[in-house]
């Protein structure tokens, strides 16, 4: 049984969207997309450098289309993910990743979010004088609870001794110089605190959007970020894709529903990696194939005839 996932932001590299435009149709694919949402998501894919794609503005859209175009490759010609993917799921942003790849969303309109999400979570983080700081080791519920006294939020648990604490700066500087036990924290590159009460303005904005947007009941099971449920609804899916941004990511739950389901196997799409890493530490028995660039296509479709089929 198979899932494909898609990951979040913080996956992005320099780069990393240039193999896959050697392909023509994936070069006009991502240039229609540019044009619906007035970015040009070519030059942030191939020559924009790190401090660029880490703005979560463009961070966030360059995701999505990376995850898209990867799909898009991975199941061109008489391959369709519908008869092979059993499940899908993405860590935060990525969520639209999935939400598109199981038609929830069309893509322009998966583009169209994901661009006024990215935007609108830089906005609501200027200026808040937070972040966020990754907790590595130590027990799940005394790590927590460290995190919690602190006044920060667990605003991702990602499984494998992997917890990521946001909120004010200063909780996180005290957060490090007295660590919870067994652990370390190290801070993040990033503008604000994702995932908290923070980004409340950027869900009201979201919302708006969202309930104009056309979506349609998912033609393959999604698995929430929110608790790990597996959700079959499209309505649902993006009304939970909305208020998780200013709410908790259990990618521990995810991962969970995937063992607990029967998957024996998952792809993560570009910019791929970071997702089959934490699988493969956390749920050892569940095989892993990262989709990193074309020249791993033809991997990937023997991936698939060993684990897809529903």
């Amino acid at each position: 049984m198979l899932a494909l996932l898609a990951p979040g932001q913080g996956s992005q590299t320099p780069g990393f969207l240039a193999p896959w435009l050697e392909d023509a149709k994936a070069a006009q694919l991502i240039s229609t997309w540019s044009d619906a949402i007035g970015l040009d998501l070519i030059r942030l894919g191939t020559s924009a450098d790190a401090d660029e794609i880490r703005d979560t503005a463009n961070a966030q859209p360059l995701l999505v289309a990376g995850g898209l175009i990867g799909a898009a490759r991975l199941f061109a010609e008489n391959l369709s993910p519908i008869s092979y993917v059993s499940y899908v799921a993405g860590h935060s942003v990525g969520e639209i990743t999935a939400a598109a790849i199981a038609g929830a969303l069309d893509q322009i309109s998966a583009l169209k979010l994901v661009h006024a999400r990215g935007a609108q979570m830089a906005i609501a983080a200027k200026d808040s004088k937070t972040g966020m700081s990754a907790v590595l080791g130590g027990e799940r519920d005394v790590v927590v609870a460290a995190i919690n006294a602190a006044g920060l939020t667990a605003a991702n648990e990602n499984g494998g001794g992997q917890i990521v604490a946001a909120g004010s700066l200063v909780a996180l500087a005290a957060l490090a110089e007295n660590p919870p036990e067994g652990a370390r924290v190290r801070a993040l590159a990033v503008s604000g605190a994702f995932h908290t009460s923070t980004m409340a303005p950027a869900v009201s904005h979201l919302a708006a959007l969202a309930a104009a947007l056309e979506v349609s009941d998912p033609k393959i099971p999604f698995i929430s970020n929110k608790d790990g449920a597996v959700i079959t609804g499209g309505r649902e899916i993006l009304d939970r894709i909305v208020g998780q941004i200013a709410g908790p990511v259990r990618w521990d739950l995810c991962m969970e529903t995937l063992a607990k389901s029967g998957v024996t196997g998952i792809i993560e799409v570009p910019p791929a990696g970071t997702l089959a890493g934490l699988v493969k530490r956390a749920k050892g028995e569940i095989e892993t194939f990262a989709l990193k660039g074309p020249e791993d296509l033809a991997g990937a479709g023997e991936f698939i005839a060993k684990h897809g089929g529903n």
